[in-house]
């Protein structure tokens, strides 16, 4: 992965990103999943201007999905967890 733009996919918006955001001043992000610790960290400091300290990753198993006979099954993706600095802040939706 050398590109930046591609190792982050989107921001999670759920409601434990939202709760470890405001507790641990943590990010959540799905990630490429070939993208490693190191070019997740580079890209969210180029990307969003912020220091990072840790970064923890996740892989999770896509589920089996059926339609009728046909059975199939979603992709394996990987979510990153990215801890800031302190004083540092990504804001997504605030004031909205």
């Amino acid at each position: 992965m050398k590109d930046i733009y591609g190792c982050i996919k989107r921001a999670l918006i759920t409601e434990k990103s939202n709760q470890v955001k405001q507790a641990a001043n943590q990010v959540v992000f799905e990630v490429h999943p070939e993208a490693n610790k190191i070019e997740i960290k580079n890209a969210v400091q180029q990307l969003f201007n912020v220091k990072v300290t840790s970064v923890n990753v996740m892989h999770y198993e896509g589920k089996r999905k059926r339609v009728g006979r046909y059975t199939g099954k979603k992709p394996n993706w990987k979510k990153a967890v990215v801890t800031l600095q302190k004083g540092q802040t990504i804001e997504f939706f605030e004031g909205v």
